[in-house]
């Protein structure tokens, strides 16, 4: 028995893709490298095809005894989702129903998959509960909660079996030193930070400075990396003890602001930088934090490192590696 890990290759799929391997399950990355790097998959197997290619899809679970499938697979930049909505429908739509097919032909009725806080929009209230409204307002929040719509029909229609896991921002790296993020181009606020600390940008841009938060700046609800990781690692535990498909939030429910977040690096890293400010874009709510407790009663997941310096210092450590070797060049 295998676990195939769409998207393995990318900056969440290979934390989770250690950690399986890490507890004994055998694991198929099956990644077209668009957003991964083949270098982050140390674990397993792997495959570099697209989820459009179903005959490649079809040979995986032909050839190998699929148990589950974790699904990262999809395009996740907001602004490209707003000026490219077509490339968002298609691969994060259109592609997972390639999947969802060739499971039903092969008899693999358990999922796993990363859905995203931007399905919520702007909330009313906080901190976000799942049965919250979801009015996303750009089309990758959009696409991912199309996918959990067609996740409950599937279920109702065709026994599927599924665990969707809502995240917050997503930040940190491997505590070994193993892997950890390495976009391009690089959208996350600490890795930004973290190249105006070694220099590699002129400094850190802070959009907007007015919000009514205690500094002004936006409080986000930032996860480390690998408890992102382990939840998964509990979903499959969960759903192979015959756990009902559940939507869980992924989150700390304490949020950071980003001027916490940049005194967390210039402490952590012992580096001046520039900070410039800058207007507010549109859309961006002032706060923007989930509450885990569901995750916390039915998976029974609890975060380990929680602290916005655990996942700067992580980060740090990863970047510093990286920088030596010559990849951030």
């Amino acid at each position: 028995m295998a676990i195939l890990i769409c998207g393995g290759a990318g900056y969440i799929g290979s934390h989770v893709n250690k950690l399986f391997a890490q507890n004994g399950y055998a694991t198929v990355v099956y990644d077209n490298l668009s957003r991964g790097n083949r270098e982050a998959v140390k674990w397993g197997s792997f495959i570099k095809a697209d989820l459009a290619d179903t005959d490649t899809l079809d040979k995986v679970f032909e050839e190998t005894n699929i148990e589950a499938v974790v699904h990262l697979a999809a395009y996740a930049y907001v602004g490209e989702s707003v000026t490219e909505p077509a490339k968002y429908y298609i691969n994060n739509i259109s592609n997972t129903l390639n999947l969802l097919e060739a499971m039903r032909r092969h008899n693999c009725d358990k999922i796993i998959f990363s859905s995203t806080c931007a399905t919520y929009g702007i909330p009313e209230i906080l901190p976000i509960t799942e049965d919250m409204p979801q009015n996303p307002i750009n089309p990758y929040g959009a696409s991912k909660l199309m996918v959990e719509r067609i996740f409950k029909d599937y279920a109702r229609a065709y026994g599927l079996k599924f665990v969707v896991f809502r995240y917050f921002n997503a930040a940190g790296a491997d505590p070994d030193g193993e892997i950890g993020e390495n976009h391009d181009p690089e959208t996350h606020l600490i890795p930004l930070i973290l190249e105006a600390a070694s220099g590699k940008r002129p400094d850190i841009k802070v959009f907007g400075t007015d919000y009514p938060t205690p500094d002004g700046s936006c409080i986000r609800d930032y996860i480390h990396v690998t408890d992102i990781a382990k939840a998964h690692l509990l979903a499959l535990e969960y759903l192979n003890s015959d756990g009902k498909s559940e939507f869980f939030n992924l989150g700390n429910e304490r949020g950071a602001s980003v001027f916490e977040v940049i005194e967390a690096v210039a402490w952590i890293t012992g580096k001046a930088f520039a900070v410039t400010a800058k207007a507010r874009r549109d859309g961006d709510p002032p706060v923007l934090v989930g509450s885990p407790e569901k995750a916390y009663r039915v998976l029974g997941w609890k975060p380990r490192y929680s602290a916005i310096d655990d996942m700067v210092s992580h980060a740090w450590q990863w970047y510093c590696k990286q920088e030596h070797r010559g990849a951030f060049v």
